[in-house]
């Protein structure tokens, strides 16, 4: 896997990969998901944006937020054809060490409720659920992992 920065260049391969991972939590979410709402221009200033290219493209979009105290994972994307190799792991690693890099001591992040499959992952890869949120359309799990 290369991993590298996105740049203004590759924001029309960015949001068809989003699509192509997120399109199908809409039947289970009830609702649009987030990353679905997203304008991927202003996240490309805003937060870091990793793309992890194989021999046929894109594969994976890892989008990190740098907040004060953590590291939030906004979105680890991943094609639908690269799903069940390692892929996700792999960026779930890259998120983790860029926020030792920064010196960060814990990384959040968040997931729909009725996500389970997504909830269980990362509870395998030490998250713990942090608390449950209210929205107007949805409830959000916030989790989080302290980094040893």
């Amino acid at each position: 896997m290369t991993l590298r920065r996105a740049a203004p260049t590759d924001l029309a391969a960015i949001v068809a990969l989003q699509h192509a991972a997120y399109d199908g939590n809409r039947a289970l979410l009830g609702v649009e998901p987030l990353p679905l709402q997203a304008d991927y221009a202003a996240i490309l200033i805003s937060h870091e944006v990793w793309l992890a290219e194989g021999p046929g493209g894109l594969d994976g979009v890892l989008i990190l937020k740098v907040e004060p105290d953590h590291l939030l994972i906004w979105s680890i994307a991943t094609a639908p054809s690269v799903r069940g190799s390692g892929l996700g792991n792999r960026l779930l690693v890259a998120a983790e060490m860029r926020a030792r890099e920064l010196g960060q001591n814990c990384v959040r992040l968040y997931t729909g409720e009725p996500l389970t499959g997504n909830i269980a992952w990362y509870e395998r890869h030490g998250f713990v659920r942090e608390r449950t949120e209210q929205l107007d359309d949805r409830r959000i799990v916030h989790m989080v992992k302290a980094l040893v």
